[in-house]
């Protein structure tokens, strides 16, 4: 079986008892998958012996971990929290690409905890974080922990798969690996090299593929109402700001999402008067560029297969962007209801969602509409697609977009990136045969870190090129850039386990006046060390030109003008197996007409698998002495985790942010017995850090909130 381009599972008909120990003899005569070891040094033989077995019935895929250890003493389990992500505790885990797309992927992994970390995997784990660790769905799983190191059995229901049948058959891609915190091994199943940095052990590309026969998807109904109460006030400044408010409502909501598997492989998900009161809250940020900030979406709803929706357009730039459904001006807006369907028609991916929003004072009730469709051509690694995004307010206003785009695999590790798209609005010309509504862009890649590699692209947007509900940084400019490396993978006597020299930068034109509005450029050097730490040190030209005022505070601004200026950069990760591990960042040297510092330091400190502790401190520091201005600026967080079980944690997350003079609390405790059974109850405070910065004097607290929710799954 091994060693042929497909694997053909093991049928089981003896009922396996899930426990952590394979010892059934439904696992008898399964043999183990072929494993080598991805670092420190790939290709050699696992220095602890690993067997991976993996079996299905009609219901469930079943696969059991055997991961022995010399030394029992050095297993490592920091974390019993859901979806914990962190390279201080051993894992053990697969990711399945269940549609053989080479693209997309789910992960389902676990620790000597027992704890359940669940993740999608996009655009072929290329990237700087290219999983979302905030899907969520139904599977179980139990270890054990003894003399001999530790075991584990995982039962993934096929009702919690999208896959797709071709003749009675399934294929799937698949990877299964084990990392061993104490010596920085990762041991994986088929052979993947560490060419590709990081995430190397995450591409569907690189899968080994799996053959199961005579299974269906079973379709089950999955309704979740949920029930909400609590209470919330808020101190606002009336509106001649002549004193502070105080408004006090009590807190009542009831809810509804309904789950359906419409065929083996489509999905469609329905919701009523949603709420994410569960959600923490996002990270506060320094704002020290001329763009709006850019915060990851955490709702739930929207993280089912959501690669789907994607139409990259560079960095964190999307034609979709679901953060634009549902808050307004940093606020949360009234989800009245809505339907998403995700999964696979024939060749196509298919992403389909319709959300209606409730009017509030800022803005108006609004219908938001997304259609996202991709199919494969050519190979297996060549994508063709489109989108399509409405935006419409009951009022008669409208944003229209469409797009269509492609992902062409040349040859290799070469890929080349083409995308057309224009956006049509009430308050623009609407000029569909002129670039003013445009964006397009090509973009030609070599995706290793190993040898000679490039990403080098080309892009220009129209003034008019407005998304409704995207995330864009700049308007009406041309840009050219990216980066060129060369990367080393050394031998077994380095200390280093890759590491690559890299040109980076790129030039902006404003399409009004054909003038430069950004540049920037400059070397650096990357690396990763086999004890798992990695860092990265670049120097930096930039060139701006500033057609309008940049304002970082009221007493704090960079005048309209043309600016060169120098600056380095420096990250550093201690070693990521250690249980206490830390980052530091710095950037450094002038600015504009003056000069900055930016350094931060994020320290965790995993005490046992029952807490957590980590912390955050930056320290922003804008000085323009020609003209007497200076912005000094701090950032803190602490976040304390304490799990009484795997069901069980409680979570704080304190912040503080000295721009707006602000300490935010988010206190969460979670009650989550089993998969689609959740007790939260949660409390939110602001406190105003210095109550005198006006004439007016504030109020201690901001706004505070206490919030309990309680959600459960019937399934039908």
């Amino acid at each position: 079986m091994f060693g042929q381009e497909r694997y053909v599972l093991s049928r089981i008909e003896a009922p396996v008892q899930l426990d952590g120990v394979s010892n059934e003899p439904a696992w008898a005569g399964i043999e183990p998958l072929p494993v080598v070891q991805h670092a420190p040094m790939f290709g050699n033989p696992p220095k602890e012996r690993t067997e991976i077995l993996i079996a299905y019935d009609d219901a469930y895929l079943y696969v059991a971990g055997r991961l022995f250890m010399h030394d029992p003493t050095g297993v490592q389990s920091t974390s019993k929290k859901r979806d914990f992500m962190g390279g201080n505790s051993d894992w053990f885990g697969v990711i399945l690409d269940t549609f053989n797309d080479k693209e997309n992927a789910v992960g389902f992994f676990t620790t000597p905890a027992g704890l359940r970390l669940d993740v999608t995997v996009f655009n072929d784990a290329q990237g700087e974080e290219p999983v979302n660790v905030s899907w969520n769905t139904f599977w179980d799983v139990e270890t054990v922990v003894n003399s001999d190191g530790w075991f584990t059995e995982i039962r993934i229901p096929f009702s919690s798969l999208r896959f797709q049948e071709v003749d009675g058959q399934i294929i799937m891609g698949l990877i299964a690996w084990r990392w061993i915190a104490a010596s920085s091994e990762q041991i994986i199943f088929p052979a993947i090299p560490n060419k590709w940095g990081m995430w190397s052990a995450w591409k569907p590309s690189q899968a080994g593929e799996i053959s199961l026969k005579g299974i269906r998807s079973r379709r089950p109904l999955y309704v979740v109402p949920y029930v909400l109460g609590g209470y919330e006030y808020l101190n606002e400044l009336n509106d001649d700001e002549t004193a502070y408010e105080r408004s006090e409502e009590p807190a009542f909501e009831v809810g509804l999402d309904v789950k359906y598997g419409l065929t083996d492989n489509l999905t469609v998900d329905m919701t009523l008067n949603t709420d994410f009161a569960q959600v923490e809250a996002d990270d506060q940020q320094v704002n020290l560029t001329r763009f709006s900030l850019f915060f990851p979406e955490k709702r739930l709803f929207f993280q089912e297969r959501s690669s789907n929706f994607d139409f990259q357009l560079g960095g964190s730039q999307n034609l979709f962007y679901s953060r634009r459904i549902g808050i307004h001006d940093d606020q949360p807006v009234r989800i009245l209801g809505g339907a998403r369907i995700v999964g696979r028609v024939g060749p196509w991916d298919v992403g389909l969602m319709n959300m209606q929003t409730a009017r509030t004072e800022e803005v108006v009730s609004e219908n938001f509409g997304v259609l996202r469709l991709r199919r494969r051509v050519i190979n297996p690694y060549t994508y063709v697609g489109g989108i399509a995004t409405s935006r419409i307010g009951v009022d008669g206003q409208y944003n229209v977009t469409y797009g269509l785009d492609g992902i062409f695999r040349l040859y290799g590790d070469d890929y080349l990136k083409v995308h057309w798209a224009q956006c049509f609005d009430d308050s623009a010309k609407n000029e569909p045969f002129s670039l003013t509504p445009t964006r397009m862009s090509v973009n030609w890649e070599r995706r290793t870190l190993e040898g000679f590699a490039y990403d080098l692209g080309y892009s220009r947007m129209g003034d008019d090129f407005e998304p409704g509900i995207g995330f864009l940084e700049r308007d009406d400019v041309t840009r050219i850039g990216n980066r060129v490396l060369y990367g080393w993978v050394p031998g077994e006597s380095s200390p280093l386990l890759r590491h690559d020299v890299f040109l980076q930068g790129f030039w902006v034109q404003r399409n009004s006046d054909k003038k430069t509005e950004s540049a920037e450029i400059g070397p650096g050097w990357e690396f990763t060390t086999k004890s798992s730490s990695f860092g990265k040190i670049e120097a930096k030209m930039y060139y701006e030109d500033l057609t309008d005022t940049l304002e970082f505070s009221d007493d704090v601004h960079v005048p309209v003008g043309q600016y060169r200026f120098y600056g380095l950069k420096g990250f550093f990760h201690s070693p990521m197996g250690h249980t206490v591990y830390a980052m530091i960042n710095v950037d450094a040297g002038s600015f504009y007409d003056g000069w900055r510092v930016t350094t931060n330091i994020m320290p965790t400190w995993s005490l046992s698998s029952d807490l957590e502790l980590s912390g955050f401190y930056e320290y922003n520091r804008v000085s323009f002495s020609k003209r007497h201005q200076e912005l000094t600026a701090h950032i803190a967080r602490l976040r304390a985790t304490w799990m009484l079980s795997i069901a069980t944690s409680f979570s704080a997350f304190i912040q503080y942010n000295s721009a707006i003079d602000a300490v935010i609390t988010n206190v969460r405790f979670r009650y989550n017995p089993r998969e689609g059974n959740d007790l939260y109850v949660v409390y939110d405070e602001g406190f105003n850090a210095n109550r005198y910065r006006e004439d007016l004097v504030a109020p201690v607290t901001s706004n505070r909130t206490l919030l309990v929710k309680y959600s459960y799954t019937f399934q039908l």
